[in-house]
């Protein structure tokens, strides 16, 4: 059993991920992946919808863990980015109204500030709502998005920098700011591979 972090995501954003694996691997596969992960108590049992602080974030690392695990390196990178996506399509995208972000006149504002405004925001949603602190800067072709203390890789080391769901969540919620367009994220460092954080190029221009 994995070593407890002491650190935590509220329950909804655990719900949101779990519903969208089950979205994207079905039932069984959720099932057999939290088998693997050693967290059965959450067979058929899913956190409770409400901001309280209390999925470890070794937990939610040991999910990733075993999604890899169970499909390899690529089909795991693949299911990864999927859930991501789907967690923000189903709900993640919520949190966006309780930081302003989809308030904003969006449809008026150039792209380029609707981006770094996107950014922004989710950053301070996950530093608002869990132990996750995450942060934002701007150099001339990306924005670097940092995250501190990653629940995604939590308790796991790699050659290569794995946290695929956070990339597919950086990629729908650009998606969503942006009015549908799709946007270059890339994990340059990862805390399992031995880097200090887990750091993020988005590059500005869209890809459509």
């Amino acid at each position: 059993m994995a070593e407890k972090s002491g650190l935590y995501y509220p329950n909804k954003i655990a719900r949101i991920y779990l519903m969208a694996l089950e979205e994207v691997m079905g039932t069984n596969g959720v099932k057999a992946v939290l088998n693997l992960a050693k967290v059965p108590h959450l067979i058929g049992n899913y956190p409770p919808n409400n901001l309280a602080r209390e999925f470890d974030f070794a937990d939610f690392g040991a999910i990733g863990a075993a999604i890899e695990e169970m499909y390899g390196p690529r089909g795991g990178r693949g299911l990864a980015l999927r859930a991501g996506r789907a967690s923000f399509a189903q709900g993640l995208s919520e949190f966006g109204s309780v930081v302003g972000a989809s308030e904003l006149a969006f449809k008026v504002i150039p792209l380029g500030t609707k981006v770094k405004v996107g950014l922004k925001a989710m950053a301070e949603t996950f530093t608002k709502f869990s132990d996750q602190h995450s942060e934002v800067a701007e150099a001339d072709d990306y924005f670097i998005y940092t995250i501190y203390k990653c629940p995604v890789c939590w308790g796991r080391t790699s050659d290569r920098p794995v946290c695929y769901g956070a990339v597919g969540i950086l990629q729908e919620g650009l998606r969503w700011v942006s009015g549908g367009k799709d946007f270059r994220v890339e994990e340059v460092e990862c805390h399992a591979k031995g880097d200090p954080n887990c750091v993020f190029y988005i590059y500005k221009e869209p890809l459509n």
